[in-house]
């Protein structure tokens, strides 16, 4: 025990960091709740704070990929592994095995380089999308005019101020733990409306504590509704029982992640607490069937008969690891283990079968937990940079909104406002906040 003892001691304050990268707005957002009260007493507390809500969907993309230690290069076109049929509001990638998992890395200070390097390239896909995008996508013009009634966005010098073009996007949060890196972006118009994002490690490796296995979770509230997502890298192995070590690793990472409480002691610790949950990773669950069968089957694309015999499958059927998720069919073929720069499984090339049994399976999965998601879309992209392919996934989320934020928007924009402001004697810097519309950031 005192390996482990002594590991936690030196490693948990690095692990456990609660840091994270992000972008963030450069203004100064103002209250209204601030400003001296200017309104009549027809205008009460009550009327404004009725607690009513709406309900919003929003698209939420979702991947994973393990990049088997490969730094990507200046021109990697993510284009193939992010190309959807409509442009979402938020987006969620998940790495693992940015870095090679070898005792320098595990052991020794992250190299945020490599993570800088892949956030780089998310920010110059996603905006060279949206940029594409053209200007008669009605459902996109249509969702951008729902925020604008619900309330003015907060801007800023790189905000696109045309109505008619949407919002870049934004890195809320962008954490790494050794190989495991998860980083969300939301659009520009949307960034207002997320709040108390935080992280939480949890290191499962070498010693039961070491992050070269493990996962780094996210949590953030959308409006009303928290959202928590869970990047994993389970422990390996395709020998019978090895699935016990993963699921012991699931059972470790869903009673030690945990989040602050917030300022209002009222949001939730605990992965399963929050509104709306999505783990994703390299989960590394296999198939229990002979290797032969498994390939044969394979080339067959016999996939329903694989996936009768897939680990993680029977595990949510079973409800032993995975009690509650759901995950979405899978239509698509086994994303490891590929030969390097090709379409080729592993050990299927003549006169190159490796001594170790690498037989193909779906490693890399996206799954759920609770109500308020619905799934569109499960496929993988064909990136040949590492033996993982790329597996995404498309969310509508049911966003509860505060009806109460529109009365205030809509009161603040009437010419009754106008009315009363020019009552008063105010001082200029406060006649140029009322005059520009003022916003509330929630």
């Amino acid at each position: 025990m005192w390996p482990r003892l002594v590991a936690n001691k030196i490693l948990r304050k690095r692990l456990g960091s609660n840091n994270f990268v992000a972008d963030f707005p450069s203004n100064k957002e103002v209250n209204l709740l601030e400003i001296p009260n200017l309104v009549r007493p027809s205008l009460s507390a009550d009327r404004i704070y009725d607690h009513q809500k709406d309900t919003h969907n929003y698209k939420v993309f979702v991947s994973t990929w393990n990049v088997g230690g490969i730094a990507p290069s200046e021109d990697l076109d993510m284009a193939d592994w992010l190309d959807t049929p409509k442009i979402c509001d938020i987006y969620v990638l998940g790495f693992q095995e940015i870095v090679p998992l070898r005792a320098s890395n595990v052991l020794g200070y992250e190299n945020s380089k490599i993570s800088m390097k892949w956030n780089s390239l998310i920010r110059q896909a996603l905006n060279k999308k949206i940029q594409c995008c053209s200007g008669d996508d009605n459902d996109l013009l249509i969702n951008i005019e729902k925020r604008k009634n619900l309330l003015p966005p907060i801007k800023d010098e790189r905000t696109i101020e045309s109505s008619n073009i949407p919002q870049d996007f934004r890195c809320v949060v962008s954490k790494q733990m050794v190989g495991v890196l998860i980083s969300v972006w939301v659009r520009s118009d949307l960034r207002p409306y997320i709040r108390h994002p935080s992280v939480s490690c949890v290191g499962c490796g070498i010693m039961g504590c070491l992050g070269n296995k493990g996962s780094v979770s996210v949590r953030f509230r959308l409006h009303e509704t928290s959202f928590c997502f869970v990047c994993s890298h389970l422990a390996s192995g395709g020998k019978e029982g090895d699935e016990k070590h993963r699921n012991s690793d699931v059972a470790e990472i869903l009673s030690r992640t945990s989040f602050p409480r917030g300022p209002s002691l009222d949001l939730p610790r605990k992965i399963l607490d929050h509104d709306r949950v999505i783990l994703l990773g390299d989960l590394n669950y296999r198939i229990s069937l002979p290797e032969e069968t498994t390939r044969l089957l394979v080339n067959r694309k016999e996939w329903n008969a694989l996936l009768e015999n897939d680990q993680l499958r029977m595990e949510l059927m079973t409800g032993q690891a995975f009690e509650g998720w759901h995950e979405g069919i899978i239509k698509f073929a086994p994303t490891y283990k590929y030969c390097p720069n090709s379409n080729v499984y592993f050990g299927c090339l003549e006169g190159k079968k490796s001594e170790k049994c690498r037989a193909p399976a779906w490693c890399d999965r996206i799954i759920w937990y609770g109500e308020g998601l619905k799934q569109h879309l499960y496929g993988r992209g064909e990136a040949k940079l590492s033996d993982h392919r790329p597996v995404k996934a498309i969310f509508s989320a049911e966003v509860e909104v505060l009806q109460t934020l529109k009365g205030l928007q809509n009161f603040f924009l009437s010419e009754r406002f106008d009315q009363i402001t020019n009552k008063f004697d105010m001082p200029s810097s406060l006649k140029f906040l009322c005059n520009g519309r003022l916003s509330l950031r929630i």
